[in-house]
């Protein structure tokens, strides 16, 4: 009986959720479209205080639009007065505005080619987007300069993977992250998104609307616990604790 009924969700998803999908990637464009055009006057209008404002309501309705909820524990992990490299386990499109939706107002390293996808590519621009290019000595200097430039007045966000995961399990870490630690007086953030890879995974074009959402904010990592250590043992320490929440659907 339960097997009959998963096969039978199983086909409803794939009759139905495309088709859902298609039409709602479509509002989402021109949602999105009209949210870049007004952050585009305001930016001419040199009115930016309202920006990260802005960023976090659209990254809230874009849930509402697609009708998924998702908890958020460990808010009270996160001090308004500090800055922080926040490290995250990486599956979805939807990653990043998750985050944006309870911490607006960071600055995003990550892949050169996200800032060709259209619009969001856009928003990325707007959102401080500290692009990964080729790591010969130039690209890995500049790159560490603005990551070190962005780290003194906002939180950095990076997903330490590179990419999103194919199979749902948590990659492994490259040490991109730790550049950054070791010229900065700063702490590490974990943060473990669950659920996403269900939700819309990269090898998937449809979402899932069946998927269980949740993200957890885990407590800082103090410089001081991690400053001695090798940087396989800081990757292994900040993996651990990303996966210590993590939970497939």
């Amino acid at each position: 009986m339960l097997a009959a009924r998963k096969i039978y969700k199983y086909r409803m998803r794939s009759r139905l959720y495309p088709g859902i999908s298609i039409l709602l990637f479509f509002v989402l464009y021109c949602y999105t479209a009209i949210g870049v055009f007004i952050v585009l006057i305001l930016t001419l209008l040199h009115l930016k205080k309202p920006i990260p404002f802005l960023f976090q309501m659209w990254a809230k309705s874009v849930f509402l639009i697609i009708g998924k909820k998702f908890r958020v524990y460990g808010k009270e992990n996160i001090r308004k007065d500090s800055r922080y490299i926040l490290v995250a386990n990486h599956a979805s499109l939807f990653d990043i505005v998750a985050i944006t939706s309870f911490y607006p107002g960071i600055s995003w390293f990550g892949h050169e080619r996200l800032l060709k996808v259209p619009l969001f590519g856009k928003i990325l621009k707007m959102t401080d987007y500290v692009p990964f290019k080729e790591p010969n000595y130039k690209n890995t200097k500049q790159m560490v300069e603005q990551l070190v430039h962005k780290s003194k007045f906002q939180t950095v966000a990076i997903f330490p993977e590179g990419t999103r995961t194919l199979n749902g399990k948590i990659n492994q870490f490259y040490r991109g992250f730790i550049y950054l630690f070791r010229t900065r007086d700063i702490e590490i953030l974990p943060v473990t998104l669950n659920g996403f890879y269900e939700l819309k995974p990269k090898n998937r074009f449809y979402i899932n609307f069946d998927s269980k959402l949740d993200v957890v904010i885990h407590k800082p990592i103090k410089r001081e616990e991690l400053i001695e250590k090798s940087d396989a043992e800081i990757i292994e320490t900040v993996k651990t604790v990303i996966e210590s929440a993590y939970h497939k659907c």
